[in-house]
């Protein structure tokens, strides 16, 4: 028997999304924080394991809900955001519009769902082409429309008055994907919602030391919330990442100070690297820094082999790599190898 002619046609010419685990001794790859947060896993003790979970996420959603000013009717939970970005294609179809470099989950989920599919490459300086996507929203009239901001996996942020102009002029939704947001300069987009109903936004918990819970948000006009609402699956997100992640979110304490020791650190390894003679660094807002070298391939490998794993760019971003920030230590590392492999 042929498997593959039973597989649908635009599932067959998917390439599945491989998240490869590769030993390491420095692991500056995947964007994760360096700090954790394992005296939360205490409240492990607390859940009755053969109990589903609260299908409503009533305690977490009011959690952020109070953080975020907004009413719990305004948020979704998910399994983080791969998951509710699933369930927005699902709920409201395509075309699915977004620019491209971008985070690959758009793509890949629009095409597994049968989804058109429409790409438009930045500018140069990595910002969106307000007029090429203006174009292409008048032809192709996208039911939804992604925006990264701070974008993955260049860094910086997309300019506001372009989002604003994107926003106004579409008739689907549109979705600013703040997953970074925490590291960034500006407040993002959340205190425009009242003011635009197309518009949407994704939070998640996995950038700030909670990514081995797979914690996002889903925030919208309530009307939105309750259609994308229906096709999210029951019990979706699981008792232990519920009650891990109210405790870690009561800690505005150490949140506040890891998130400031990242981008602290942040701005004095984006320094060193613009030092080292052959390495172009791009700014960045996010908890990572792209940079450019020739010979990324063989630069990524000799990394490797000392140890070093950061993410190999090339083909997506031309003679790229990107590292995440880590502890001092570990970007101290780093920054010496690259200087030896250079």
């Amino acid at each position: 028997m042929d498997i593959k002619k039973f597989v649908r046609p635009n599932i067959r010419s998917l390439s599945a999304y491989e998240a490869k685990d590769i030993p390491c001794k420095v692991k500056l790859d995947a964007n994760e924080s360096p700090y954790g947060f394992k005296d939360a896993l205490k409240v492990v003790k607390s859940i009755n394991t053969n109990r589903y979970p609260d299908p409503a996420a009533k305690e977490l959603k009011k959690l952020v809900s109070m953080e975020l000013r907004l009413r719990t009717e305004n948020i979704m939970h998910g399994n983080g955001s791969d998951e509710l970005i699933y369930y927005l294609i699902t709920t409201f179809g395509g075309p699915v519009l977004y620019p491209i470099p971008t985070f690959s989950m758009y793509g890949i989920i629009s095409q597994a769902l049968g989804e058109k599919r429409i790409a438009i490459p930045l500018d140069k300086e990595f910002d969106l082409e307000l007029e090429k996507i203006l174009k292409a929203i008048k032809k192709e009239k996208p039911k939804l429309i992604f925006l990264s901001s701070p974008n993955n996996p260049t860094g910086n942020c997309f300019s506001s008055d372009r989002i604003l102009k994107i926003i106004e002029v579409s008739n689907g939704i549109v979705v600013v994907d703040e997953a970074y947001q925490p590291f960034a300069s500006d407040k993002g987009f959340m205190p425009m919602l009242k003011d635009y109903k197309n518009l949407v936004i994704m939070r998640t918990l996995s950038k700030i030391g909670l990514a081995g819970l797979r914690v996002g948000f889903l925030i919208a006009d309530g009307e939105i919330i309750n259609e994308v609402n229906k096709v999210r699956l029951p019990f979706n997100l699981n008792s232990l990442s519920q009650a891990v992640a109210v405790k870690v979110l009561k800690n505005k304490k150490a949140l506040k100070s890891y998130t400031k020791s990242i981008i602290s650190e942040r701005g004095r390894l984006f320094s060193e690297i613009a030092k080292i003679k052959g390495i172009k660094p791009y700014p960045s807002e996010a908890n990572f820094i792209l940079f450019r070298v020739k010979e990324p391939d063989k630069i990524y490998k000799r990394l490797l082999k000392r140890g070093i794993l950061v993410r190999n760019m090339n083909g997506v971003v031309n003679n790229c790599l990107r590292v995440t920030v880590g502890m001092p230590e570990e970007n101290r590392i780093f920054l010496n190898a690259m200087k030896e492999v250079i």
